[in-house]
C-alpha cells in the first residue's frame, strides 16, 4: 500500500509540475525578443552572488538553460548572449534543434532516455556532453556500447541512484549495479 501511495504522489507532483512547466511555456511563447537573454543574465547574477555568498568559485557552476519546447529562435537568442550549454527532455526535439545551431553548444540529454532512442541521440547530436541521468543498467550498457561502436569519446552521465532499498518504480539505479555502471560510461 505505502508504494501505491508513493506512487499517487509522485504522479500528483509530476502533473503539478507539468502544469507549471506548460504555463511557463506559454508565457515565454508570448515574449519578446531579447527576454530569454535577459532572464539569462539575470539567472547568472544571482547563481554568481550565491556562490561568492558561500565561498565558492562562481565559474565552477555550471548554468543549464533548458530549451524544452522552446524554438531554435529563442535557443540562438541565449546563444547570442554568450551561453552555450543547454538541456532537451525529448530525443526528436535535441536532434533537430542540434542540426540547426552551431556547433560549439554542449548539449545535455534531461530527459528519460529509452533504449531505442540511444542511437538516434548519439548519430543526431555530435556534441552531446551528457546525459542526466540514466536508471536503467541496460540502457546504460547500450549507450556505452554505441559510444564504442559510434567512435565517440566517452560521455558524461549522471545516475539515479536508490541507496534506501525502498520501492520506488523505474526512477533509481538500484546499488547493487551503479558501480559497474560507473566503469562503462
Amino acid at each position: 500500500m505505502k508504494n501505491q501511495e508513493h506512487e499517487e504522489e509522485r504522479k500528483r507532483r509530476e502533473n503539478h509540475i507539468n502544469e507549471q512547466v506548460e504555463a511557463e511555456t506559454m508565457a515565454a511563447s508570448a515574449a519578446t525578443d531579447g527576454v530569454a537573454a535577459t532572464a539569462l543574465r539575470s539567472v547568472i547574477q544571482r547563481v554568481h552572488q550565491a556562490a561568492e555568498r558561500s565561498g565558492r568559485p562562481p565559474d565552477r557552476i555550471r548554468i543549464v538553460a533548458v530549451s524544452k519546447t522552446k524554438p531554435v529562435s529563442v535557443i540562438r537568442q541565449v546563444y547570442e548572449a554568450g551561453h552555450r550549454c543547454f538541456g532537451e527532455n525529448y530525443v526528436q526535439e535535441i536532434v533537430e534543434k542540434a542540426a540547426q545551431l552551431p556547433d560549439d553548444i554542449e548539449w545535455h540529454f534531461i530527459g528519460n532516455l529509452q533504449s531505442n532512442k540511444v542511437k538516434p541521440l548519439l548519430a543526431g547530436v555530435p556534441n552531446l556532453a551528457m546525459v542526466e541521468s540514466l536508471d536503467d543498467e541496460k540502457i546504460a550498457g547500450r549507450l556505452n556500447r554505441m559510444v564504442e561502436t559510434m567512435g565517440k569519446k566517452r560521455l558524461k552521465v549522471l545516475v539515479q541512484v536508490n541507496t534506501s532499498g525502498e520501492e520506488y518504480g523505474e526512477c533509481c539505479i538500484k546499488c547493487s549495479w551503479s558501480h559497474s555502471c560507473l566503469s562503462m560510461i
